[in-house]
């Protein structure tokens, strides 16, 4: 395919989206656009989500700093005179429901008359079948054929991101058999206050299901309300007693407060970019974690 010939792509809502030739600039939330870049397509600008501030979250960031991607501010509160002047082919959003984007009002692409593609990270999806998608959605952009990007058939949109995704494999190894030796109880989280924590449930998210099926022994918070977070205070942490805190690190979240003596932490992103890099950077930092 030719970037004069035609583009379409069925997003994760199931609307069909086309254009008479294949998108060259690309507007994003920071989820997506970051991951797009270690795939090999570069958005113009990125916007954040209603956690966001003025500033782009280093922790959401990916490389899209260092590859000199503006941000936009929160996508809720986008100027759509200054998003019109970047002069978008696409906008490219997540969903967690399967229905809606998640940063971005729907009417402001309808409005400027720009498609919008919205790909779904819940849990309701594997994190394989995620990054699957995004692979898609890169190779579509690029306007190059799909390369085998793991055993599973995922698909890459260049060769760097084959790449990427031969690391993610090498990762997941390392992990698996760091998991298997170390034994301990890891529990995710993202701070609320010195008051007040959610913890997360493991099988809602993507990344943390995959974690478990790697041998990763992850703590679930138990019953009570929440799909995703069980909110408690820092005395259920105690009570769990987990050896090993994976903590939000996004700017919104705070610091862990009154973890036991003894219990060690690393970061964690809720919002990891959903590429092959991406994740296997964060798995790489979590064995090294398991194996101090």
């Amino acid at each position: 395919m030719s970037g004069t010939e035609g583009w379409g792509f069925t997003d994760d809502r199931g609307t069909e989206l086309g254009a008479a030739r294949v998108p060259l600039r690309l507007v994003a939330y920071v989820r997506a656009g970051a991951a797009l870049l270690d795939l090999g397509v570069t958005p113009v600008a990125v916007y954040g989500s209603g956690h966001d501030g003025e500033a782009l979250d280093p922790a959401k960031a990916g490389g899209l700093r260092a590859a000199g991607v503006p941000y936009l501010g929160p996508g809720r509160a986008l100027d759509e005179e200054a998003l019109g002047e970047l002069r978008p082919d696409v906008i490219v959003d997540v969903t967690y429901d399967g229905k809606s984007p998640y940063a971005l009002d729907e009417a402001v692409a309808e409005r400027l008359g720009v498609p919008l593609v919205a790909l779904s990270v819940s849990g309701e999806l594997a994190l394989p079948a995620i990054l699957d998608r995004f692979a898609a959605l890169a190779a579509s952009l690029t306007a190059e054929p799909p390369r085998p990007a793991s055993a599973s058939g995922s698909a890459s949109a260049s060769g760097s991101a084959y790449e990427s995704a031969a690391e993610l494999v090498a990762a997941e190894a390392v992990l698996r058999d760091v998991a298997a030796r170390s034994g301990a109880a890891v529990l995710a989280l993202s701070g609320a206050g010195p008051e007040q924590v959610h913890l997360a449930r493991p099988q809602a998210w993507p990344e943390l299901a995959h974690l478990a099926g790697l041998g990763v022994r992850l703590l679930d918070p138990g019953p009570g309300p929440g799909a995703n977070w069980l909110t408690g205070d820092w005395d259920g942490v105690a009570e769990l007693r987990p050896d090993l805190v994976l903590f939000d690190d996004r700017e919104h979240a705070t610091p862990p407060y009154e973890l036991p003596s003894g219990v060690r932490r690393t970061p964690w992103n809720p919002e990891t970019p959903p590429s092959p890099a991406a994740y296997a950077r964060f798995f790489r930092d979590l064995a090294e974690a398991l194996a101090a």
